[in-house]
């Protein structure tokens, strides 16, 4: 499934904020300098943004502009831990018992790189 331009703005974000590159009580980029830093229309970009508005991690100040939420980062590395937990390890752990791959040879793969 091919995600959209605005889903894809979302993420960088959701990535900058884990990575700490926007830090909570930080004021976020304005839509235009997300358009501008992802070559696309404003439109899209407030879409994106728009995303984590709704989901809480970015918070509007009247008059200022956006902000990261306290508790953003926290909440996204559960959410992604979350995600990565159903669609990796739980296929990754469903194909190894079906080629007959026991959890010390499956760990021992995953440790070996």
């Amino acid at each position: 499934m091919e995600s959209k331009i605005y889903q894809n703005v979302a993420r960088s974000m959701e990535n900058e904020i884990i990575s700490g590159k926007l830090r909570e009580g930080e004021q976020a980029p304005s839509t235009h300098q997300v358009a501008e830093a992802h070559g696309i229309n404003a439109a899209t970009a407030a879409r994106g943004v728009a995303v984590l508005t709704a989901g809480g991690l970015l918070k509007k100040k009247r008059g200022v502009g956006l902000f990261v939420a306290p508790g953003a980062r926290d909440l996204l590395v559960e959410r992604r831990r979350s995600e990565f937990r159903e669609q990796y390890l739980q296929t990754t752990i469903q194909e190894a018992a079906l080629l007959g791959i026991s959890k010390r040879d499956l760990i021992a793969m995953i440790m070996s790189g």
